[in-house]
């Protein structure tokens, strides 16, 4: 199969509306027009792996906040409600602890509003959920993963039939369906999703949190030009990987990215820009022609080598490893 038979279809959001799509020219291939679609409530409904939901009944809360938490974790965690006394149960923050679990479990406006204050431009994840329902119980577990690697991200867990309080701050947030994930930075949102799945929520986290990847953050032309300069003569392979904040194929990529800039260190830079960061960036993008996001630039020693426009991981694998010198066969 040809690379750019494959390429072709894969998603990639315009940036200018009515772009035509660009023909395969000099590697750069671009990516079918990025549409954001909301699913049926039927789908969202039945399929778990799609995006499953549960209706939030918040008409009451339930009389012992504690306990349900308790059960909330038992069930998603797979522990017993009954456990033997040679085995000791997870216990929740406030009531204890669960070993290593840095999500904080949140009861009232004031605990949220606190949490939110703190973490000040760090980002803030928080599940928005129910003691009923079993996808929020499903996804608990990813997030309680990703609090333990993801050490400068807030994690919090709202569940919305506990108290008086969590039910405000579910009508506060406009939540409907659990589990419904909201990222906020600066007390402000920034993203929401309904219904994620692990590898969705673990995208997302990477994408807007994750500040110790070993990314160049470009945010001005001077980064992008002080970037350029450094690696002007050592022979790197430099990769551009160019995005908007709320780009869905920019983030279902980005793990991707994380993980070859950590193996390829040696060989390869890696520097990420928003081109909505601000209009220093935009003017960036519309100096280099670039029409589609996510678009990976490739330079080497100062000069431009080629770029791929999409956000297929094998694709960009093997541009990566094509201008590295392997020799890659589609």
């Amino acid at each position: 199969m040809q690379a750019c038979a494959q390429v072709a279809f894969l998603p990639s959001c315009s940036l200018v509306a009515g772009t035509p799509a660009n023909s395969v020219q000099n590697h750069q291939v671009s990516g079918s027009r990025y549409a954001a679609v909301a699913p049926s409530k039927h789908q969202l409904d039945c399929s778990w792996s799609l995006r499953g939901i549960t209706l939030l009944d918040r008409s009451k809360v339930t009389s012992s906040p504690a306990q349900s938490r308790r059960n909330f974790i038992r069930a998603a965690t797979g522990e017993s409600a009954t456990t033997s006394s040679s085995v000791k149960a997870p216990v929740l923050p406030g009531i204890g602890s669960v070993p290593k679990d840095r999500v904080k479990h949140i009861t009232t406006v004031e605990e949220f509003d606190e949490a939110l204050r703190l973490a000040k431009n760090k980002l803030v994840v928080v599940e928005y959920a129910a003691t009923h329902s079993a996808n929020s119980r499903k996804i608990y577990p990813a997030m309680v993963e990703l609090s333990k690697s993801c050490q400068d991200v807030v994690f919090l867990l709202v569940l919305g039939d506990e108290t008086e309080g969590t039910k405000e701050l579910c009508d506060r947030a406009g939540v409907e369906t659990v589990p419904h994930f909201v990222f906020y930075r600066n007390q402000e949102k920034i993203h929401e999703e309904k219904g994620v799945s692990a590898d969705t929520l673990e995208g997302d986290v990477l994408y807007y949190g994750d500040i110790n990847a070993p990314i160049h953050q470009v945010k001005t032309k001077q980064d992008f030009d002080i970037l350029l300069k450094e690696h002007a003569s050592d022979s790197k392979l430099v990769v551009i990987d160019i995005g908007l904040k709320s780009c869905g194929p920019c983030v279902k990529v980005y793990p991707t990215v994380v993980k070859l800039a950590k193996k390829l260190s040696d060989s390869t830079i890696f520097a990420r820009m928003h081109g909505d960061e601000n209009e220093d960036c935009m003017d960036l993008l519309r100096s280099m022609d670039v029409v589609e996001v996510p678009t990976f630039l490739f330079i080497r020693d100062g000069k431009p080598l080629g770029r791929y426009v999409g956000s297929g991981k094998g694709e960009l694998i093997g541009e990566i490893l094509r201008y590295n010198g392997v020799r890659v066969t589609y």
